[in-house]
């Protein structure tokens, strides 16, 4: 278990030993999300700090339902997307197509985390942000666009983009290591 109602409890209270062991257990997490959403590092340390600037201020809101590392991350995730929106990075691709279903796209084996991080990168922001919300962190269209203020259809539309580039990019790093 990543916390204990013993550390939360000496949070609540300000004991800074139990605010970094609290830090130490979730960081490594919390900062993993951050990536996947932001391209540079060190806009994603600056969100991770802001991150958790926002757990500690609003733990007594927290009522101890449900998961906490859950509620952290629902956290990280927000404060991405406010930064994404704020720097206005967020700019979505539109292009208008027929929503076809697409075939999943295949993560392999030896594919290592940071090759997906990098392909991410390589992502539009947009693209990048709707693949997160939807394939990784489980957010269903209707949620996504309350989210980020579109449409539903722009939320499909982003994703169906974001898989067909994962699966080119993927595509061809199989046919480099063939070739």
């Amino acid at each position: 278990m990543i916390y204990d109602i013993h550390i939360l409890n000496a949070c609540l209270s300000g004991d800074r030993s139990a605010q970094q062991t609290l830090y130490d257990r979730l960081s490594p997490t919390l900062m993993a999300i951050c990536r996947r959403y932001l391209k540079v590092n060190e806009e994603a340390e600056d969100i991770l700090v802001e991150t958790f600037v926002k757990i500690f201020q609003n733990l007594p809101k927290f009522k101890n339902q449900g998961s906490f590392e859950g509620w952290c991350k629902r956290i990280a995730i927000n404060e991405c997307l406010m930064h994404l929106r704020k720097k206005q990075h967020f700019h979505l691709s539109i292009e208008y197509a027929q929503y076809t279903p697409e075939a999943t796209i295949e993560i392999h084996d030896h594919m290592s985390y940071n090759e997906l991080i990098s392909m991410l990168d390589d992502l539009p922001t947009g693209y990048r942000t709707i693949f997160n919300l939807y394939v990784i962190e489980g957010y269903k269209h209707k949620e996504i666009a309350e989210k980020l203020g579109i449409s539903i259809n722009t939320s499909k539309s982003q994703l169906i983009h974001a898989k067909k580039r994962l699966k080119a990019m993927i595509k061809k790093k199989q046919s480099n290591r063939i070739g």
